[in-house]
């Protein structure tokens, strides 16, 4: 029977919230009466997690696991299960169980109201205050940066519209942020409000570095407008030097030879300076993802998939 729901989990180093979370999804998706898949990719897990998905797969027969041969990130895990889902509706879930499971039915109530992509909004968030504040930052810039109007980029509780998936199926971006990129696609994008759990087992995945390369990724994957921005920058600097060099001039005129403002031309030197090694560096994060992109390496590596008859 084709399924009319497939949920899709990416899974590292989860071991101890995947029985948790089997028995409150599996409950869930039972009590809304459609057929239904549940597809989890493990990315590479060093712990049990493999193990504990295998006999998953082998006790549920809704469950397939897909096996990767390395790490190769959450977004590129969601990519191949999407690659593997056959249902109508889409759902994208963490195995942290931050976003609990019982919500997944108001996001497939919306998407059946006519919406192709429905993301969701954390309500009373259980992060500290340096993940809330620089989630909150992160949203800003980004909507300022892309043009999209998502409210919490950072939440993978989402559903999709097979339409939508089909479409992101087709793309094979090496890096890609998967909320940005359904919703390029969507004609009829919807968000609703969803709780949010503090984290049971475990630690998060996301280092300050791996969320500012992941936003890195996303304001340069679906914009140009930090090139421009710079560009712009670039001009205004330009005039500045041009109206300063004069200022300086007509002052030697004025005043004479003095060496005293020596190193506030060092200072300026080298804010100079600063502006251009940070606009080289936007440039090569463009540059780094055409290099990527012409290479043609596999986005990911399949090692094996686990159930649903293999």
């Amino acid at each position: 029977m084709t399924p009319y729901l497939s949920v899709t989990v990416p899974v590292y180093n989860e071991e101890l919230n995947l029985r948790p979370l089997m028995d409150r999804l599996y409950p869930v998706l039972q009590r809304m009466g459609r057929p239904f898949e549940i597809i989890f990719t493990d990315d590479g897990s060093r712990d049990r997690s493999l193990e504990i998905l295998k006999g998953m797969a082998g006790q549920y027969p809704e469950v397939k696991v897909i096996e990767f041969n390395g790490n190769f990130g959450q977004h590129m895990a969601l990519l191949a299960a999407f690659e593997e889902s056959r249902g109508e509706i889409v759902i994208t879930i963490d195995a942290d169980l931050q976003n609990p499971p019982e919500e997944i039915p108001k996001l497939v109530a919306e998407v059946e109201k006519g919406h192709d992509v429905v993301g969701s909004i954390r309500q009373k968030r259980q992060d500290t205050f340096f993940r809330r504040t620089a989630s909150l930052t992160v949203n800003m810039v980004t909507r300022k940066m892309t043009g999209m109007q998502l409210s919490d980029y950072g939440c993978m509780l989402r559903a999709y519209h097979r339409n939508v998936v089909n479409n992101i199926n087709r793309c094979q971006e090496s890096s890609t942020f998967i909320p940005a990129l359904a919703q390029t696609f969507a004609a009829s994008p919807g968000e609703v409000p969803v709780a949010h759990a503090e984290r049971a087992e475990g630690e998060s995945k996301y280092s300050l570095y791996r969320l500012v390369r992941l936003n890195f990724d996303l304001m340069t994957g679906f914009s140009v407008v930090p090139l421009q921005l710079f560009a712009l920058m670039g001009i205004l600097t330009s005039l500045f030097s041009v109206g300063f060099a004069i200022f300086l001039m007509v002052r030697r005129f004025i005043v004479g030879a003095e060496v005293e403002g020596v190193f506030t031309l060092f200072a300026i030197l080298f804010f100079f300076m600063g502006i251009t090694i940070f606009g080289i560096g936007i440039v090569g994060e463009y540059v780094g993802r055409i290099y990527q992109e012409v290479r043609k390496r596999p986005r990911y590596v399949v090692r094996r998939i686990h159930g649903q008859a293999d």
